[in-house]
């Protein structure tokens, strides 16, 4: 995959997390959000800088894939957390975050896991800088990425 791909593919991950979070705050659905991204976010400016191409293909199948198999990641999610933590006690975007890595990790993309696990840790970077979110992802996805290979 070249250079242009693979960012349109970032552009698309981090679309997808914002997605997801704007479907847990507002209660919109998968497809009106997808809508809603594909005629006013992508392909526009921001303050009259052209924003970088996003997969938008990918994009929709990515937020299609987690919300049609939310209980499975978030039990995937929750089996990797510390003792007596709970899904619903992290950030909203923390959960985005890794439920869209989690999906893109067992989904039908062949995306390699340290790939996937370094996109998504550079994701929650754009979100909370360097700090203890970022690290508790890239935690999590070690764990599971970790899981994977030992089976």
């Amino acid at each position: 995959m070249t250079r242009a791909p693979r960012q349109a593919r970032s552009v698309a991950r981090l679309a997808a997390v914002q997605a997801l979070y704007q479907m847990e705050m507002s209660g919109a659905g998968v497809e009106a959000v997808i809508r809603e991204f594909d005629q006013h976010r992508f392909d526009r400016d921001l303050e009259g800088e052209p924003l970088a191409q996003a997969d938008e293909a990918f994009f929709a199948d990515l937020l299609r894939g987690v919300v049609g198999e939310r209980a499975a990641i978030d039990a995937q999610i929750a089996a990797r957390l510390a003792e007596g933590w709970r899904l619903e006690r992290l950030d909203s975007t923390v959960r985005a975050i890794l439920r869209c890595a989690v999906h893109e990790l067992e989904g039908p993309y062949g995306t390699p896991a340290e790939v996937a696990i370094n996109e998504y840790v550079e994701v929650a970077k754009s979100f909370f800088g360097v700090g203890a979110e970022t690290a508790f992802v890239n935690g999590v996805l070690d764990r599971l990425s970790g899981d994977d290979r030992s089976a």
